[in-house]
């Protein structure tokens, strides 16, 4: 608890903050101006809508768990289960490489077949954030426990180029991604001729464009995030300056300059480049940004969309499918329903976590002389979530 002699001193320390920064409010509310000019009515429209999630590892709420197993899973908003896997962060990332792969080096799940197609043989190769299996053998200290999240990723963007350029959809569908259509896991060095995260979304691009030649199918792609430095920087001036007023559901384009001035990575955004100003190489970005309020009271949340860059052209058609998607949307209000029953059916909650306590406790007691296994009993016994959860 604070002092309660330097209260006094800590809340005028905060007024005194404020009126420093009053002149950085006054330019926010200056800037989202332009963002008002350009800003559109919803009209609702109707298409199938489908997103997949992976389950969040912090979900995974195994009260004993000694190794760090962690469940990989990508389901869909249908509930269907499109990836698994079980891992702990010693796992051999070259053996967990070679399992994407039959004897005849041919991919048997989509991981492995997005590596084949962007010519990686191991994961570190398609991510420097999975460490080599050299590195775990000859400097385990070192290694972060967070690579497991990372591949977690990697295989929900793996379902997502599977699903798209080798599974297919048999109608119109916009596909909603939990996030925006960017990301930095994804190797780049100098000595690549292309990124591979901007490779592998122009491969799902070419075959977006071949089904709509082939079959007259439009698959579109969105990305939305409850969070963003966008937001962060800009709601307040946006209600301020009734961006988005009462009365219809909205949406508008973020200007590039107020992206850029949010982010501290400037390649975290893709940049147009039509006077060769900008020399930074475009390595995680395909998303052009949006901000949408799906709801019709000035106060309902307003979201960051991304579009893909390719398919702005028909984003208030996007946007109409994605609002008709939010009508039924629960628990979360004026949010896609379809991404939010693939986050419900990607929680590992109930009987099903049920089973994986247990195989946990089993898989631990395996390891022990058979006199020293009651030990793993005594302490399951004795803690309260586990005794509760088997009562």
């Amino acid at each position: 608890m604070f002092d309660p002699e330097e209260l006094p001193y800590i809340k005028q320390a905060i007024r005194d903050c404020a009126l420093v920064e009053r002149q950085l409010l006054t330019d926010l509310r200056s800037e989202v101006l332009e963002i008002k000019a350009s800003v559109r009515v919803i009209k609702p429209r109707t298409i199938n809508t489908f997103s997949l999630v992976a389950t969040d590892g912090t979900s995974n709420k195994l009260v004993y768990n000694p190794f760090y197993f962690q469940l990989i899973r990508v389901v869909d908003s249908n509930g269907n289960n499109e990836c698994s896997d079980v891992l702990t962060p010693s796992t051999n990332t070259d053996e967990l490489s070679a399992r994407q792969f039959d004897e005849r080096g041919e991919p048997k799940t989509v991981l492995g077949t997005l590596m084949r197609d962007l010519k990686c043989k191991t994961l570190s190769e398609l991510s420097p954030m999975i460490p080599s299996g050299k590195k775990m053998r000859e400097h385990p200290e070192d290694i972060s426990r967070s690579w497991v999240l990372t591949y977690r990723d990697l295989c929900e963007w793996a379902v997502l180029y599977d699903k798209i350029c080798y599974k297919g959809f048999a109608n119109h569908t916009v596909i909603v991604r939990d996030g925006l259509l960017r990301s930095k896991i994804f190797k780049y060095d100098q000595g690549q001729k292309r990124p591979l995260f901007i490779e592998m979304m122009d491969r799902i691009k070419q075959k977006i464009d071949k089904d709509y030649k082939e079959k007259r199918i439009r698959i579109y792609i969105a990305g939305i995030a409850k969070h963003s430095q966008v937001l962060s920087r800009y709601s307040l001036a946006i209600q301020l300056e009734g961006v988005f007023p009462a009365g219809d559901p909205r949406f508008a384009r973020v200007p590039e300059l107020m992206e850029e001035r949010s982010y501290v990575w400037k390649e975290y955004m893709a940049r147009s480049d039509e006077d060769n100003a900008y020399s930074e190489v475009n390595k995680f970005s395909v998303g052009s940004l949006y901000l949408a309020r799906f709801g019709k009271q000035a106060g309902d949340p307003i979201w960051a969309i991304d579009l893909l860059n390719s398919q702005t052209d028909s984003d208030a058609d996007i946007f109409g499918y994605l609002y008709m998607d939010t009508f039924d949307g629960f628990p979360i209000p004026h949010y896609p329903a379809c991404l939010q029953k693939a986050l419900e059916h990607a929680q590992v909650v109930d009987f099903d976590l049920d089973i994986l306590q247990d195989e946990v406790v089993a898989s631990v007691k395996n390891l022990l002389p058979a006199g020293q296994r009651h030990i793993v009993d005594h302490q399951n016994f004795t803690n309260p979530s586990i005794a509760n959860r088997q009562s």
